[in-house]
């Protein structure tokens, strides 16, 4: 088989998501842009591949007719949730496997599908803060994310430098941006061409 897509995402429970936004959004709205920028996430990796979701915490309610194969994350930090999706991923017979964060919804299919696209054992999608929102994998190893401060800015480089370190190869894919501060969801609402979901929910933001 050669692709799947894991979107990851946190259950859309106020106060939970979307935190740094605190300042522009109240919790209630902050969980409805978040859900609104999984449901465009989820569109737009199923415009690039194969497709399943994986949350936090149990969230049948939300992304109801999704229609998509669920799983929840596994217990741990960051590293420990991705490693875990990863390789229970490929042991099922995926060539590839790649998680996608759910902070970027304009994100361009064209860099997914640039990630899915490299041969390299590890693709990194990078984001402007010193993340990344991406990755895709075709050989992983136990301490591929060792000593990665996630969220912080230097987890590309620091990613980068653990898998060397494992003998994996890496690429780096195209640059995009996460909304995580007020001044991202400016840069958002700027935009000119918005997915449906993201500026469905903008829209009721403004009313």
């Amino acid at each position: 088989m050669p692709s799947v897509i894991i979107v990851f995402a946190k259950a859309p429970l106020p106060g939970r998501v979307k935190t740094r936004l605190a300042a522009a959004l109240t919790p209630e709205q902050a969980a409805a842009l978040h859900t609104a920028f999984v449901s465009d996430t989820l569109e737009n990796a199923a415009a690039c591949g194969e497709v399943e979701l994986h949350t936090d915490v149990p969230a049948d309610m939300a992304w109801a007719d999704c229609g998509l194969p669920r799983a929840l994350q596994s217990a741990g930090g960051l590293g420990v949730r991705m490693f875990h999706a990863l390789s229970c991923a490929l042991g099922r017979g995926w060539t590839q496997a790649m998680i996608v964060g759910s902070d970027s919804p304009t994100l361009p299919a064209g860099h997914i599908r640039f990630l899915l696209e490299s041969p390299a054992d590890v693709a990194l999608g990078p984001s402007e803060d010193g993340g990344y929102y991406a990755i895709a994998c075709r050989r992983l190893s136990p301490k591929m994310f060792d000593g990665v401060e996630w969220s912080g800015p230097c987890a590309l480089a620091q990613t980068v430098a653990a898998a060397e370190r494992c003998g994996l190869s890496v690429a780096i894919g195209k640059p995009w941006y996460d909304v995580d501060e007020p001044r991202d969801l400016d840069r958002l609402a700027a935009e000119e061409r918005l997915p449906r979901h993201t500026a469905a929910a903008l829209a009721r933001l403004r009313t």
